[in-house]
């Protein structure tokens, strides 16, 4: 017992499924691992079932990375730096003379020699550093660079100017009687002396403008300026822009006065303002003003009795000025102690040049084309100095030639957007000579957008340069994007990280094209570059077909490289859909993928279409193979294009391109039929029929055959056959091929056994145990293959439910296996049934002085054995079957021990009971074994009832025999009512009971039926029993009809000894005899509520001649007849409702008993068993 509880933890968990092979390596088992490892397509011969398959698995690893929609993680496989771009000297800017470098180093020079303002933190305050740096830059000698500085020095210094741009106020007192004021600044150059240079107002302790009389009067530009009054407000904004020369940068300081503007108003003007007057400080404000009325007499007095009010100045060094510019919140200052000012000013400072003694500025060159120049020279060699990252170069400058440039930049007075233009053109010019980081080139574009606000500024001549710009680099990133594979491939991270940086600058530049008056896109950038992605695809494509199945060769040539051809295409489209569609997509606006599949799939289509008409008169097998391997990878690309939603594959050229192929695919699946059967053969002939290692039951023939139809079933799913007709046929016939092949390894593994030499006394065969297992998994893999073999049908019929061809092959494999395993099964018991009879013989010799566990030892010692072998051997599926078989051979053998040994003791009967229910407990193994409903069914419930019968007394077995009778007619009548009532909804029933309920329904109409009425009279102490009526009655004479009449009788005879049996009367010829006849039995109620107690209905056929035939027999219990089990009440007994009882013949479990008594030799068992003889003789004749 303790080999079956062990099976829960051992047999369970290695129970075999297909994909546990598939999980193994590609390779097949070791004993036949002799595949090569890559063939070339073609290469395979018919028969060589090797070479066939080792080529099948190569068109399934194809398939493996096609499930489903490509994901980005999986495609990006590499980090490696991208490919490098092509680059062009001469799309740079143009190459200067000589003559026009000098003048630029000369310009270069005079920027760094005559520079003015503050250095910043990060710019370069060494003016030698600075020169020693320019003069690496335009590598000139020592004696050159001194005489150029030298020239330098003796020109002209130029003419500063302070550019100022007055641009808000915030926080100003308020000055007027409605609590704001009406600011205003005056702003001008002071001198070293602290005076203007113009004659002007006297200062008192801080210099401060004063304004005259009459504001509208004009004053002087040079040395002060005024901006516009903001009436009524505390935070004023003017965004006003004015320029001062500079005689001095060392000494001379900006000066900015704000005042509050006040009109001149009489007395009555002032009065009439009250209302505007707000709050106690606006109340002492107008009576001031009411003062200054009155003091004049109610008219407007001279202007110095009424200047405007002082809110605050400033006093800011020329020298402070940054060399870069600034713009800053200053905050104002009083003029003396006893002013009261608050408040911030913000200004815009920027010190400019205005006239510059160099030779470009005297050819008249503008200043932004000298700023374009040199920064071109100086990226040139800061690029130069990056060599080993030059392609990731993103424009840093070093600290002198920034320096260099934000003074060149600020003394020539370029704007923020001026300067951001000028290094778009210059860098995006070098990149195409010298590949830049598109990370810096898109910097650049947002620099611009950050200040294009400003673009009316621009000169013309800058805004042609830029517009050129834009063109040549959209022409430049238009042709890589033509190489988009090359430059770009799909599983580069890097590559693919500057191809979105590269289209985010291509969008970048669209921004612009609107604004731009002239010199704009020719065109739409967007279809530029739809344009330029078909042209690449195109080229692309013609490359790869001229590559690998250039036109020039045969058709069959051609093939092989095709099949090439169409896997590279599913693979591009796959790195469109899952890497550049989304690009261009999300930054471009492009559905990139929809335009490269469109493109891609209709030339292939196209070049298959033609290849198929070329090759169809020359079908061979080689030619059927490429052709196969052909649709397969056509066929993917129409599932990948339906796989995305809302995607229909209609409408593409593949669209029925499967009929050409059909020809070829049927000829490829022919020779698959053949070369399954040769490779199942090679693998059973170096089967040793062996478990192939410590985790696996069967052997290496099976691993084989089941990944062979693995591989089938795959196939089968690539295929995906369009065409529901076609695909029916082929899968039919592929699936009929199939459960050939199943059984021809049976049969072949069946011969290879019988052929092996029998080890002597072996009761376990480990070669059988192996073949059990190999079916077994052949079953399940077969099945599993048959079921992935669906084809969608015409009609489409239930969900889930196999089409009916396809089912019928399956349901039929089923049963041919299952009865293959049962013949193996049997094979492997019946070693096994010699030494179960001595065991059990050994049990019915035992004498009755031994302990029925001793007896029992010897048996249940040899099955532990033998099932701790089969447990190691068989897989869980097989053990439960030769479990099944063990205990059908054992309780054969117990019935045959009990069938030699008649009238033998009681303890004889009671150990063979004790064997039973100790090999039940062995069997069950507490739930891990067999189930006990199968245990105590069938054979078992016959030997549990000799044994029970055998155990008891004559009467004990005469009411037995009753009993099984009354049983006979329940479980008849329990039938008949689940014939007529609707079948419960639960669980469908199978078709074999689908099949016997008919056949039970005509079993009980076959000997008819009868109609009885009993009660019981408890006045008088007697049974009343009332034969009515009988019913299709079988026709025993040779007329067809008979002459039925009904014997009634109480049983069992001891409980009745004194009561005889009575008759109705004979109804001639009939077959529904009709008696209605009364027939009364004295008998005490106590007797007929006794077990078994019943009435006996004997339907005979009268015959004059011979003996009475029989007919049938029925019996009705007495417990139920009314008056035993409840008291009469009231009413007539004719009342109650006839019982229709079916008449039957003795079944074996009646005919049990009599077996039993058969064997008594007591007088009463004997007496009994003469009568029923008798009886038997009547029923020889079976109608």
């Amino acid at each position: 017992m303790t080999t079956l509880l062990e099976i829960k933890s051992s047999v369970l968990r290695q129970v075999q499924a297909c994909p546990t092979f598939r999980r193994r390596a590609e390779g097949e088992p070791a004993a036949t691992s002799a595949d090569p490892p890559e063939p070339a397509a073609g290469a395979w011969k018919p028969g060589d079932g090797v070479e066939f398959f080792a080529h099948m698995r190569l068109i399934l690893k194809k398939g493996e990375g096609r499930q489903g929609l490509p994901c980005p993680e999986v495609l990006l496989r590499s980090g490696s730096p991208a490919p490098a771009e092509p680059v062009d000297p001469s799309r740079g800017l143009r190459a200067l003379t000589q003559e026009e470098v000098e003048m630029l180093y000369e310009e270069a020079l005079y920027t760094v020699l005559y520079r003015a303002g503050t250095m910043g933190p990060d710019q370069v305050d060494d003016q030698e550093t600075l020169l020693g740096y320019l003069q690496q830059v335009f590598g000139t000698s020592p004696e050159e660079h001194a005489e150029a500085i030298e020239r330098v020095k003796k020109a002209k210094a130029p003419t500063y100017a302070l550019k100022v741009s007055v641009m808000r106020a915030k926080n100003l007192l308020a000055k007027d009687p409605n609590g704001f004021s009406d600011p205003y600044c005056m702003l001008g150059i002071l001198p070293a002396s602290g005076a203007p240079r113009e004659p002007g107002p006297r200062t008192e302790q801080r210099f401060s403008f004063r304004k005259g009389s009459k504001r509208g009067g004009p004053l002087p530009a040079k040395c002060i300026q005024v901006t516009e009054v903001k009436s009524s407000t505390l935070n004023p904004v003017w965004k006003e822009n004015f320029v001062f020369e500079i005689e001095d940068v060392s000494t001379d300081q900006l000066h900015l006065d704000i005042w509050d503007h006040d009109d001149d108003v009489s007395l009555v003007e002032a009065c009439r303002k009250l209302n505007e007057v707000i709050g106690l400080k606006g109340m002492s404000r107008y009576f001031k003003q009411i003062v200054k009325s009155a003091r004049a007499n109610g008219t407007a007095g001279p202007a110095e009795d009424h200047t405007d009010d002082f809110l605050g100045c400033l006093n800011i060094p020329v020298r402070e000025v940054p060399v870069a510019g600034e713009d800053r919140w200053f905050k104002l200052e009083p003029r003396s102690s006893a002013s009261r000012v608050q408040g911030d000013c913000q200004l815009v400072l920027k010190l400019i040049t205005t006239q510059r003694d160099t030779g470009m500025s005297q050819r008249g060159r503008a200043g932004f084309l000298s700023y374009m120049l040199l920064l071109s020279r100086l990226l040139q060699f800061e690029h130069r100095s990056e060599e080993p990252k030059a392609s990731c170069w993103r424009g840093e400058l070093s600290g002198p030639a920034a320096t260099i440039l934000c003074l060149h930049g600020a003394q020539n007075n370029l704007s923020a957007l001026q300067l951001a233009v000028l290094h778009w053109q210059v860098s995006s010019r070098h990149h195409q000579t010298r590949t830049l980081d598109y990370g810096y080139l898109l910097g650049l574009l947002e620099d611009m957008q950050a200040h294009w606000e400003e673009a009316s500024s621009l000169p013309q001549g800058q805004e042609e340069s830029l517009a050129d710009s834009f063109h040549a680099f959209s022409e430049f990133g238009l042709r890589l994007l033509r190489q988009l594979r090359d430059f770009f491939p799909a599983t580069n991270s890097t590559a693919v990280y500057r191809l979105e940086l590269l289209l985010k600058c291509l969008s970048k530049m669209q921004i612009f094209q609107p604004s731009f008056e002239v010199c704009s896109f020719r065109t739409e950038l967007n279809a530029d570059i739809s344009a330029a992605l078909k042209r690449g695809n195109r080229e692309w494509y013609d490359r790869l077909l001229n590559t690998k199945s250039p036109r020039e060769q045969s058709g069959p040539q051609r093939l092989a490289g095709l099949v090439e051809l169409a896997d590279a295409v599913y693979e591009d489209l796959q790195s469109c859909y899952g890497i550049y569609a989304s690009l261009f997509h999300s930054i471009t606006d492009i559905d990139f993928f929809t335009l490269t599949f469109r493109q891609l799939e209709r030339l292939v289509a196209e070049e298959a279409w033609v290849l198929t008409e070329e090759l169809s008169p020359k079908m061979t097998l080689e030619v059927a193979s490429g052709l196969f391997e052909l649709y397969v990878t056509l066929a993917d690309i129409q599932r990948f294009w339906s796989s995305i939603p809302g995607r229909d594959s209609r409408s593409l050229a593949l669209a029925g391109i499967h009929g050409p192929f059909l020809p070829a695919v049927k000829l490829w699946l022919q020779v698959l039929r053949d070369q399954v059967r040769w490779r199942l053969q090679g693998a059973v002939d170096v089967d040793t029929l062996e478990p192939m290692d410590a985790s696996s039951k069967h052997s290496s023939s099976a691993a084989t055959a089941s990944l062979c139809f693995s591989h089938i079933q795959e196939l089968w799913a690539r295929l995906a056959w369009p065409d529901p007709a076609q695909a029916e046929a082929l899968g039919t016939q592929l699936s009929q091929d199939l459960c050939a092949a199943t059984l021809f390894y049976t049969e072949l593994l069946r011969k290879k056994v019988d052929a092996q030499p029998g080890a002597a006394g072996e009761a376990v065969s480990e070669p059988l145990c192996v073949v059990l297992n190999n079916v077994e998994l052949l079953r399940k893999a077969a099945g599993q293959t048959l079921r992935g073999l669906a084809w969608p049908e015409v009609t489409s019929g239930p969900e889930g439910v196999l089409p009916r061809p396809l089912l019928g092959c399956a349901q039929a494999l089923d049963e041919d296996l299952q009865q293959e395993v049962h013949t193996v099964t049997a094979h492997l018991t019946s070693k096994m049934v010699a030494d179960i009879r001595k065991y059990v013989q050994h049990i019915s010799l035992s004498p009755d002085s031994i302990q029925n566990d001793e007896a029992v030892a010897p048996l249940m010692k040899y099955l532990d054995e033998k099932l701790a072998l089969l447990n190691t051997s068989l897989v869980k599926e097989n053990l439960s079957r030769v479990l099944e078989a063990l205990w059908e051979l054992l309780l054969q053998a117990i019935l045959r021990a009990l069938g030699a040994n008649l009238d033998v003791s009681a303890d004889f009967y009671g150990r063979f009971h004790f064997t039973l229910e100790a090999l039940v407990s062995f069997f069950h193994a507490e739930g891990q074994g067999l189930p006990l409903e199968s245990l105590k069914d069938g054979s078992y419930k016959r030997l549990e009832e000799e044994l029970r019968l055998h155990q008891c007394s004559t009467r004990e077995c005469i009411e037995q025999y009753y009993l099984d009778k009354l049983k006979q007619v329940a479980r008849g009548r329990v039938r008949t009512r689940s014939v007529g009532t609707r079948p419960r909804p639960r669980t469908p029933a199978p078709r074999s009971l689908a099949q016997a309920l008919p056949q039970r329904s005509l079993e009980q109409k076959r000997f008819g039926r009868l109609s009885v009425r009993c009660h019981y009279e408890a006045a008088e102490q007697r049974l009343v029993v009332e034969v009515l009526h009988a019913a299709d009655l079988p026709p025993l004479d040779a007329n067809g009809l008979s002459d039925p009449f009904v014997i009634v009788e109480l049983g069992p005879p001891h409980l009745f000894p004194l009561v005889r049996s009575q008759r109705t009367q004979v109804k001639n010829r009939t077959l529904h005899p009709v008696y209605d006849e009364l027939f009364y039995f004295s008998v005490p109620a106590e007797a007929c509520r006794r077990r078994g107690a019943c009435v006996l209905f004997t339907v005979m056929d009268h015959d004059w001649l011979s003996t009475n035939d029989f007919a049938g027999e029925a019996a009705l219990g007495l417990g139920s007849v009314g008056g035993i089990a409840r008291p009469q009440v009231g009413g007539s007994a004719r009342a109650r409702q006839p019982v229709t009882l079916h008449l039957r013949r003795p079944r074996a479990q009646v005919k049990s008993a009599l077996r039993m008594l058969e064997g008594r030799t007591n007088k009463e068992a004997q007496e009994f068993v003469k009568r029923l003889k008798e009886l038997e003789k009547c029923m020889e004749a079976d109608p």
